[in-house]
């Protein structure tokens, strides 16, 4: 039986939240629905932060990545998860430029315009997170394995923290 998540239930919807980037797919947008850049991601975290009076979700991004210059430039990003019939759509939101092409157009998904952001239509849970914080991961601090094994060619990631403030979507 799935359940409604919204603003008000989702923090004690029945979701494992560890889970969520670990084995599920999930989409980062940022910009609106007319100028939109968006990117399959696999690192995140959900939790809290400073007292802040509700919760926050975290992403990791690459400095490299087209979608990097609006998670720094807009105030709003959203993080959608996918149910798993949509993996081919979601691997070519991560694999394909929006540099070089319209890589949404590439896929089945349909873009949906949210008061602060856009999602999908597809997603099974989408979170409007507002910018609270950004910046980017010290090479000289990372773990030496790290170092060696990631970012031995490309720049340390960016972490993004958001204030969620609308919750869409169902969990079975």
């Amino acid at each position: 039986m799935s359940e409604e998540i919204t603003m008000e239930n989702y923090i004690e919807a029945k979701y494992d939240v560890f889970q969520k980037f670990h084995k599920q797919l999930a989409v980062v947008t940022a910009g609106d629905i007319d100028d939109l850049r968006c990117m399959t991601i696999g690192w995140g975290a959900m939790g809290n932060i400073w007292g802040h009076p509700g919760s926050t979700l975290t992403i990791y991004v690459s400095p490299a990545r087209h979608t990097f210059e609006y998670l720094q430039e807009k105030d709003y990003f959203t993080v959608c998860f996918f149910p798993e019939e949509y993996r081919k759509d979601v691997m070519t939101l991560g694999t394909k430029s929006g540099r070089e092409t319209d890589k949404i157009a590439l896929t089945s998904l349909t873009t949906k315009k949210l008061e602060n952001g856009v999602g999908f239509e597809q997603a099974e849970l989408t979170f409007v997170c507002r910018k609270i914080y950004a910046d980017q991961f010290k090479l000289e601090l990372t773990p030496e394995n790290m170092q060696k094994n990631v970012y031995t060619k490309i720049p340390p990631h960016w972490f993004f923290i958001g204030s969620i403030e609308q919750v869409f979507g169902k969990v079975e």
